[in-house]
């Protein structure tokens, strides 16, 4: 299949997450990455994260962050190391990393020290809080982030404690970040011939993210707070809701979504009430239209409610991991790929399958590389 990023060559100095999953963006669109372990460690660190491990130094969460990337065994503080380091520079067409924000000016990772290497060189930065600020040397994690940003004080019920998402999100979206910024700044630097620094960091990204909440209270003094269910904090009905055997979650972002749920529920009175006229009347008696709606939900189950409404409305249920993965929408989109791995069971591993598509396709996944494997 065709690949955009063919031929693109990229140096990667991470561990762990964030950086690691923006690198594989890059690895599943074509480009070469080069994944630069300490050798003086045992490599990323990810290797040994458990529970799940395939041999020696390799584990399910690593296979989960580096598939389809080359490794490079080095201690860039070794005079060997900086050597063949640099030889990888020569040819690359970016180098990143997702190192503490005062790491990469120590360890000659920026562009100012790199460019006599390599004038077109794109330089990547992802950190917890920046690079050239009082918060450059913290370390920093998406747990963190999510707790100063605001997104714990705006998830879960309102008389329940702040609660974080389920999974990584600032991580991921951080460098997913990275991976636009250094692809753009590639394009720059090929029709210039001069190469630059890119900075992303997971509190920046976070705040970011903050979005339409953020501009209310800067431009309003709005101050958006947690809604029962999971409500949107505008729009209702928009929030989960009971069902015979659940819970789903019902969207009815415009009144034509509105008006097509009443009457695929048989409840065309609902229209009438004038508590729930329009969107307004709807938000002021969020209440009263949750109650009323858990009501008419609870008639039927989940299954029988999606497929009444499923197409027409927008209305999901809400499941748990196992009923995620094994829904057969997941198999029919493929967005689980196996892949071969000498360590796995039956030496297959199943993973998670590019988000991207190209001309229809999704791009085949490889393995994670053994320490040392490939570059």
């Amino acid at each position: 299949m065709t690949r955009p990023l063919s031929g693109i060559r990229v140096v990667a100095v991470e561990q762990y997450g964030a950086g690691p999953y923006g690198s594989m963006l890059l690895a599943d669109l074509g480009a070469t990455v080069i994944k630069v372990e300490n050798a003086a460690t045992g490599g990323d660190v990810s290797r040994s994260t458990g529970p799940h491990f395939l041999g020696e130094q390799d584990s399910q969460f690593f296979q989960t962050f580096s598939k389809g990337k080359q490794s490079a065994n080095i201690d860039l503080k070794s005079p060997e190391g900086r050597a063949a380091f640099n030889h990888l520079l020569e040819g690359a067409d970016a180098l990143i990393n997702n190192l503490r924000g005062d790491q990469p000016a120590k360890l000659g990772l920026t562009y100012e020290a790199v460019k006599a290497i390599n004038p077109r060189l794109v330089c990547a930065h992802l950190s917890a809080y920046g690079r050239g600020n009082s918060r450059q040397a913290w370390p920093g994690y998406d747990y963190l982030m999510q707790a100063e940003a605001g997104f714990m004080a705006l998830s879960g019920e309102p008389d329940a404690p702040p609660t974080r998402l389920g999974v990584s999100m600032v991580d991921f979206m951080t460098g997913t970040m990275m991976a636009f910024g250094t692809v753009s700044a590639i394009l720059g630097a090929k029709a210039s011939g001069v190469g630059c620094d890119v900075d992303v960091s997971l509190f920046d990204t976070a705040l970011h993210q903050l979005s339409y909440p953020a501009t209310w209270y800067l431009n309003a003094g709005d101050q958006i707070t947690r809604l029962p269910r999971g409500a949107h904090p505008s729009i209702a009905p928009s929030q989960s809701f009971k069902t015979k055997d659940g819970w789903a979650m019902l969207m009815c972002q415009t009144p034509k979504f509105w008006e097509e749920f009443c009457r695929r529920a048989e409840r065309p009175d609902l229209l009438e009430r004038p508590e729930f006229k329009d969107i307004p009347a709807r938000r002021v008696n969020r209440q009263l239209l949750s109650d009323t709606l858990d009501a008419v939900l609870s008639e039927r189950t989940t299954t029988e409610w999606l497929a009444l409404l499923g197409g027409h409305v927008p209305f999901a249920p809400i499941t748990t991991l196992d009923q995620a993965l094994d829904n057969p929408f997941v198999a029919e989109v493929g967005m689980v790929e196996t892949v071969d791995h000498p360590d796995a069971d039956g030496g297959a591993l199943r993973l998670l399958s590019s988000p991207i598509r190209i001309n229809g396709q999704r791009p085949k996944g490889v393995r994670a590389p053994k320490l040392g494997e490939g570059a």
